[in-house]
Protein backbone atom coordinates (compact mmCIF):
# COMPACT_ATOMS: atom_id res chain seq x y z
CA UNK A 1 0.00 0.00 0.00
CA UNK A 2 1.23 3.42 -0.89
CA UNK A 3 2.23 5.77 1.87
CA UNK A 4 -0.41 8.29 0.70
CA UNK A 5 -3.11 5.62 0.93
CA UNK A 6 -2.05 4.77 4.49
CA UNK A 7 -2.26 8.43 5.47
CA UNK A 8 -5.71 8.77 3.91
CA UNK A 9 -6.95 5.64 5.68
CA UNK A 10 -5.62 6.91 9.00
CA UNK A 11 -7.30 10.31 8.48
CA UNK A 12 -10.58 8.57 7.59
CA UNK A 13 -10.35 6.40 10.72
CA UNK A 14 -9.67 9.43 12.92
CA UNK A 15 -12.66 11.19 11.31
CA UNK A 16 -14.96 8.29 12.12
CA UNK A 17 -13.78 8.24 15.76
CA UNK A 18 -14.22 12.00 16.13
CA UNK A 19 -17.70 11.82 14.56
CA UNK A 20 -18.68 8.97 16.89
CA UNK A 21 -17.60 11.04 19.90
CA UNK A 22 -18.99 14.40 18.85
CA UNK A 23 -22.32 13.33 17.33
CA UNK A 24 -23.97 12.29 20.65
CA UNK A 25 -22.68 15.49 22.22
CA UNK A 26 -24.10 17.55 19.38
CA UNK A 27 -27.47 15.76 19.57
CA UNK A 28 -27.61 16.22 23.35
CA UNK A 29 -26.74 19.90 22.99
CA UNK A 30 -29.42 20.37 20.32
CA UNK A 31 -31.96 18.61 22.54
CA UNK A 32 -30.97 20.81 25.46
CA UNK A 33 -31.49 23.91 23.34
CA UNK A 34 -34.89 22.57 22.26
CA UNK A 35 -35.89 21.90 25.88
CA UNK A 36 -34.60 25.32 26.91
CA UNK A 37 -36.60 26.95 24.14
CA UNK A 38 -39.71 25.02 25.21
CA UNK A 39 -39.18 26.07 28.85
CA UNK A 40 -38.65 29.66 27.77
CA UNK A 41 -41.84 29.55 25.71
CA UNK A 42 -43.77 28.09 28.66
CA UNK A 43 -42.40 30.74 31.00
CA UNK A 44 -43.32 33.52 28.57
CA UNK A 45 -46.82 32.08 28.19
CA UNK A 46 -47.11 31.80 32.00
CA UNK A 47 -46.14 35.46 32.37
CA UNK A 48 -48.59 36.54 29.67
CA UNK A 49 -51.44 34.60 31.29
CA UNK A 50 -50.71 36.07 34.75
CA UNK A 51 -50.10 39.74 34.04
CA UNK A 52 -53.09 40.62 36.24
CA UNK A 53 -54.49 39.13 39.43
CA UNK A 54 -57.98 37.83 38.78
CA UNK A 55 -58.55 36.13 42.14
CA UNK A 56 -56.78 36.54 45.47
CA UNK A 57 -57.21 35.98 49.20
CA UNK A 58 -56.70 39.09 51.33
CA UNK A 59 -58.30 38.07 54.64
CA UNK A 60 -58.73 34.96 56.78
CA UNK A 61 -60.71 35.01 60.03
CA UNK A 62 -60.21 32.40 62.76
CA UNK A 63 -62.33 31.63 65.82
CA UNK A 64 -60.83 29.16 68.30
CA UNK A 65 -62.41 27.64 71.38
CA UNK A 66 -63.14 24.33 73.09
CA UNK A 67 -66.10 22.17 74.09
CA UNK A 68 -66.93 18.85 75.75
CA UNK A 69 -69.72 16.64 76.96
CA UNK A 70 -70.17 16.29 80.72
CA UNK A 71 -72.09 14.50 83.45
CA UNK A 72 -72.70 15.57 87.06
CA UNK A 73 -71.83 12.85 89.53
CA UNK A 74 -73.60 12.07 92.82
CA UNK A 75 -70.90 13.90 94.78
CA UNK A 76 -71.38 17.02 92.62
CA UNK A 77 -68.13 16.43 90.74
CA UNK A 78 -68.04 16.67 86.94
CA UNK A 79 -66.90 14.04 84.48
CA UNK A 80 -66.26 15.22 80.96
CA UNK A 81 -65.91 13.15 77.81
CA UNK A 82 -64.61 13.97 74.36
CA UNK A 83 -62.91 17.24 75.17
CA UNK A 84 -62.20 18.87 71.79
CA UNK A 85 -60.57 22.05 70.55
CA UNK A 86 -62.02 23.61 67.41
CA UNK A 87 -61.13 26.48 65.10
CA UNK A 88 -63.61 27.93 62.62
CA UNK A 89 -61.94 29.33 59.51
CA UNK A 90 -63.38 31.88 57.05
CA UNK A 91 -61.37 32.38 53.84
CA UNK A 92 -62.42 35.44 51.85
CA UNK A 93 -62.01 35.23 48.06
CA UNK A 94 -61.42 38.53 46.27
CA UNK A 95 -62.42 38.93 42.56
CA UNK A 96 -60.42 42.19 42.44
CA UNK A 97 -63.06 44.11 40.53
CA UNK A 98 -66.52 45.56 41.10
CA UNK A 99 -67.37 44.80 37.48
CA UNK A 100 -68.32 41.14 37.35
CA UNK A 101 -67.71 39.22 34.16
CA UNK A 102 -67.28 35.58 33.21
CA UNK A 103 -63.59 36.11 33.92
CA UNK A 104 -63.85 36.98 37.62
CA UNK A 105 -66.95 35.07 38.72
CA UNK A 106 -67.00 31.58 40.17
CA UNK A 107 -68.25 28.45 38.46
CA UNK A 108 -66.85 26.07 41.08
CA UNK A 109 -64.29 26.04 43.88
CA UNK A 110 -62.42 22.93 45.08
CA UNK A 111 -60.19 22.33 48.08
CA UNK A 112 -57.79 19.40 47.63
CA UNK A 113 -54.37 18.03 48.66
CA UNK A 114 -55.23 18.46 52.36
CA UNK A 115 -52.21 17.73 54.54
CA UNK A 116 -51.27 18.11 58.19
CA UNK A 117 -47.73 19.45 57.92
CA UNK A 118 -47.56 19.70 61.71
CA UNK A 119 -49.85 17.47 63.78
CA UNK A 120 -50.68 17.98 67.46
CA UNK A 121 -49.10 15.49 69.84
CA UNK A 122 -52.54 14.60 71.27
CA UNK A 123 -56.04 14.12 69.92
CA UNK A 124 -57.60 13.22 66.58
CA UNK A 125 -57.63 15.88 63.86
CA UNK A 126 -60.28 16.40 61.17
CA UNK A 127 -61.48 19.15 58.84
CA UNK A 128 -65.17 19.85 58.23
CA UNK A 129 -67.30 22.10 56.09
CA UNK A 130 -69.19 24.52 58.35
CA UNK A 131 -71.94 26.86 57.17
CA UNK A 132 -71.37 30.53 57.90
CA UNK A 133 -74.58 30.63 59.94
CA UNK A 134 -72.89 28.19 62.36
CA UNK A 135 -69.60 30.09 62.47
CA UNK A 136 -68.23 30.58 66.02
CA UNK A 137 -70.72 28.06 67.39
CA UNK A 138 -69.63 24.90 69.14
CA UNK A 139 -71.45 22.40 66.97
CA UNK A 140 -70.20 20.72 63.82
CA UNK A 141 -71.77 17.89 61.84
CA UNK A 142 -70.12 14.57 61.04
CA UNK A 143 -71.81 14.42 57.64
CA UNK A 144 -69.72 17.48 56.69
CA UNK A 145 -66.41 15.71 57.28
CA UNK A 146 -63.94 16.43 54.46
CA UNK A 147 -62.13 13.21 53.59
CA UNK A 148 -59.95 13.99 50.58
CA UNK A 149 -61.40 17.09 48.93
CA UNK A 150 -64.49 19.28 48.83
CA UNK A 151 -66.13 21.13 45.94
CA UNK A 152 -68.28 24.21 46.50
CA UNK A 153 -71.17 24.83 44.14
CA UNK A 154 -71.91 28.42 43.16
CA UNK A 155 -75.08 30.43 42.79
CA UNK A 156 -76.39 33.90 42.00
CA UNK A 157 -79.67 33.38 43.86
CA UNK A 158 -80.55 35.72 46.74
CA UNK A 159 -80.91 32.93 49.30
CA UNK A 160 -78.32 30.24 50.07
CA UNK A 161 -78.78 26.93 51.86
CA UNK A 162 -75.69 27.06 54.08
CA UNK A 163 -76.14 23.45 55.20
CA UNK A 164 -74.21 22.45 52.09
CA UNK A 165 -71.02 23.93 50.57
CA UNK A 166 -72.12 26.73 48.27
CA UNK A 167 -70.70 30.14 47.39
CA UNK A 168 -72.09 33.21 45.68
CA UNK A 169 -70.50 33.41 42.25
CA UNK A 170 -69.33 36.98 42.94
CA UNK A 171 -67.35 35.84 46.03
CA UNK A 172 -69.78 37.60 48.40
CA UNK A 173 -69.52 34.91 51.10
CA UNK A 174 -66.33 33.25 52.36
CA UNK A 175 -65.22 29.64 52.31
CA UNK A 176 -66.04 28.41 55.83
CA UNK A 177 -64.38 25.39 57.41
CA UNK A 178 -64.02 23.92 60.89
CA UNK A 179 -60.86 22.26 62.19
CA UNK A 180 -61.53 19.90 65.12
CA UNK A 181 -59.03 18.17 67.39
CA UNK A 182 -61.13 15.70 69.39
CA UNK A 183 -60.57 13.11 72.15
CA UNK A 184 -58.16 15.37 74.04
CA UNK A 185 -59.61 14.02 77.29
CA UNK A 186 -62.17 11.28 77.87
CA UNK A 187 -63.86 10.28 81.14
CA UNK A 188 -61.94 12.97 82.99
CA UNK A 189 -63.36 13.85 86.43
CA UNK A 190 -62.93 17.19 88.18
CA UNK A 191 -62.88 17.31 91.96
CA UNK A 192 -66.10 18.29 93.74
CA UNK A 193 -64.86 21.77 94.62
CA UNK A 194 -65.80 22.93 91.12
CA UNK A 195 -69.32 24.33 91.25
CA UNK A 196 -69.74 24.90 87.53
CA UNK A 197 -67.91 24.63 84.25
CA UNK A 198 -67.64 27.05 81.37
CA UNK A 199 -67.54 25.23 78.06
CA UNK A 200 -64.85 27.14 76.21
CA UNK A 201 -61.09 27.26 75.89
CA UNK A 202 -60.64 27.60 79.65
CA UNK A 203 -61.42 23.87 79.88
CA UNK A 204 -58.10 23.16 78.19
CA UNK A 205 -56.20 24.82 81.01
CA UNK A 206 -58.33 23.14 83.68
CA UNK A 207 -57.59 19.75 82.11
CA UNK A 208 -53.86 20.41 81.90
CA UNK A 209 -53.72 20.56 78.09
CA UNK A 210 -50.67 22.58 77.02
CA UNK A 211 -50.87 24.87 74.02
CA UNK A 212 -47.68 23.39 72.57
CA UNK A 213 -49.36 19.96 72.42
CA UNK A 214 -52.09 21.46 70.20
CA UNK A 215 -49.85 23.13 67.60
CA UNK A 216 -51.14 22.34 64.13
CA UNK A 217 -50.35 23.42 60.57
CA UNK A 218 -52.66 22.52 57.70
CA UNK A 219 -51.95 22.96 54.00
CA UNK A 220 -54.21 22.54 50.98
CA UNK A 221 -54.79 23.88 47.48
CA UNK A 222 -57.81 25.93 46.42
CA UNK A 223 -58.72 25.65 42.73
CA UNK A 224 -61.17 28.09 41.16
CA UNK A 225 -62.92 27.46 37.85
CA UNK A 226 -64.38 30.65 36.44
CA UNK A 227 -67.26 30.99 33.97
CA UNK A 228 -64.84 30.84 31.04
CA UNK A 229 -63.79 27.40 32.32
CA UNK A 230 -60.35 28.77 33.14
CA UNK A 231 -58.69 27.31 36.23
CA UNK A 232 -56.78 29.22 38.90
CA UNK A 233 -55.00 27.63 41.85
CA UNK A 234 -53.54 28.82 45.13
CA UNK A 235 -51.75 26.76 47.81
CA UNK A 236 -52.48 27.79 51.42
CA UNK A 237 -50.66 27.06 54.66
CA UNK A 238 -52.70 27.70 57.82
CA UNK A 239 -51.33 27.72 61.35
CA UNK A 240 -54.18 27.01 63.78
CA UNK A 241 -54.16 30.01 66.18
CA UNK A 242 -53.98 29.31 69.90
CA UNK A 243 -52.50 32.55 71.20
CA UNK A 244 -51.56 36.14 70.40
CA UNK A 245 -49.39 38.63 72.26
CA UNK A 246 -52.48 39.75 74.18
CA UNK A 247 -54.44 36.55 74.85
CA UNK A 248 -54.68 32.79 74.46
CA UNK A 249 -57.41 30.23 73.94
CA UNK A 250 -57.19 29.64 77.72
CA UNK A 251 -59.09 32.95 78.09
CA UNK A 252 -62.16 31.26 76.61
CA UNK A 253 -62.18 32.15 72.94
CA UNK A 254 -59.67 33.57 70.50
CA UNK A 255 -60.62 35.54 67.37
CA UNK A 256 -58.03 36.57 64.81
CA UNK A 257 -58.55 38.54 61.61
CA UNK A 258 -55.46 37.87 59.54
CA UNK A 259 -54.54 40.11 56.60
CA UNK A 260 -52.84 37.96 53.98
CA UNK A 261 -51.68 38.24 50.38
CA UNK A 262 -52.35 35.01 48.48
CA UNK A 263 -52.69 35.25 44.70
CA UNK A 264 -54.25 32.66 42.43
CA UNK A 265 -52.18 31.55 39.44
CA UNK A 266 -53.83 30.62 36.16
CA UNK A 267 -53.22 27.01 35.22
CA UNK A 268 -51.88 26.57 31.68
Amino acid sequence: MKKSDIILSFIFFIGIVVLAVLLPIALKTAKSYAVSDACADSFIKFQQENTETIFSIDKITYFSSCNAKSDTNSNSSFTISDLYQYTDIAIFLNPNSENFTSKNTLKSVTISDIKYDLKPSIGTQNLYYKGISEFAKTQFFEENLIKDSITFETTSENEIDYSKPVLYNNCANPITLCYVNSKLKDNYTFSNDISNLTYNGSLLKMCGITLSSLNCQISFTITITNNLDEKYSCPLILNIPLSTEESTIYDGTLTIKDSVNYKFIKKL
